[in-house]
């Protein structure tokens, strides 16, 4: 197992590393020419393609980052916060198709952030930070209206810790929000759907406008996966281009907008910190 340490090699370097919360596994992707995925205590946490910033293997990031293209913001930069930072793809993604963008990326392992920065060649400060820290307590801390883009993609194992689930949570994130900003969640869930009626319950009670994104199949119950749920103060998820270009992914998913969102979660109960 190779430890962290001032001597590693530049660049990315196949093997597995300890890190503060257990070990990471960076394994190269053989279907790609330059392509590595991070594995972070046995689960499949981030792909990354080292010659192409754009290249998202993950159909949820693919999803996120249309949804994100697709919608008008009000400023004259995008300032996105990712809570969860893995391997930054999607904050390297947004760093390429938004150049003079503004983005912090907050990742608990403080000894993963090290790696990735000495792995990939990300942006650095000011265009993108990587602050070590608990996604929920450096949210806390944030400035109102100080960003267009909340992204919280967090998950200890399988499950994406319960204080950043919560209604009390999802209000400070509000608060950091500029007008017409997006919060975006990645919701790992069952066939069942429990959670992601919640969290949509949850977000809508805080947000007026709704939307998801998954494959059908996730939406009708018929496997585990990811829904991306999103919420906002203005309507999104709404241009037809949006949707066509779902439609033409890898694993074709649907678009949902507010009434529809609303109607899937109209007998779940919002989450709270309890």
């Amino acid at each position: 197992m190779a430890k962290k340490n001032q001597q590693q090699p530049v660049g990315p370097v196949a093997g597995v590393y300890e890190i503060d919360t257990g070990t990471c596994a960076l394994v190269r992707d053989t279907l790609t020419a330059d392509g590595w995925i991070i594995e972070v205590n046995g689960v499949p946490s981030s792909h990354i393609d080292v010659d192409d910033p754009t290249q998202l293997d993950f159909e949820y990031m693919r999803w996120i980052a249309g949804l994100v293209r697709h919608h008008k913001f009000p400023g004259p930069r995008l300032r996105a916060l990712h809570l969860g930072g893995g391997a930054c793809t999607l904050a390297r993604y947004f760093a390429s198709v938004y150049p003079d963008a503004r983005q912090v990326v907050v990742e608990l392992d403080g000894a993963l952030a090290q790696l990735v920065r000495e792995w990939f060649d990300l942006p650095r400060a000011p265009l993108l930070r990587i602050r070590v820290g608990e996604a929920r307590a450096v949210t806390e801390t944030l400035t109102e209206d100080s960003r267009d883009l909340v992204i919280r993609d967090v998950f200890a194992g399988a499950l994406t810790p319960g204080p950043l689930l919560t209604l009390e949570f999802t209000e400070h994130v509000r608060r950091v929000l500029a007008p017409g900003g997006i919060y975006v969640v990645n919701c790992g869930d069952t066939r069942d759907l429990t959670l992601a009626k919640r969290e949509a319950a949850t977000i809508g009670s805080i947000f007026p406008y709704l939307s998801i994104i998954a494959d059908p199949a996730m939406l009708k119950g018929r496997r585990y996966g990811n829904v991306v749920i999103a919420g906002s103060d203005v309507p999104l998820g709404e241009d037809p281009a949006l949707a066509r270009e779902l439609l033409g992914g890898g694993v074709p998913a649907q678009v949902w907008s507010d009434e529809r969102v609303r109607t899937f979660a109209r007998d779940a109960k919002p989450l709270r910190d309890t």
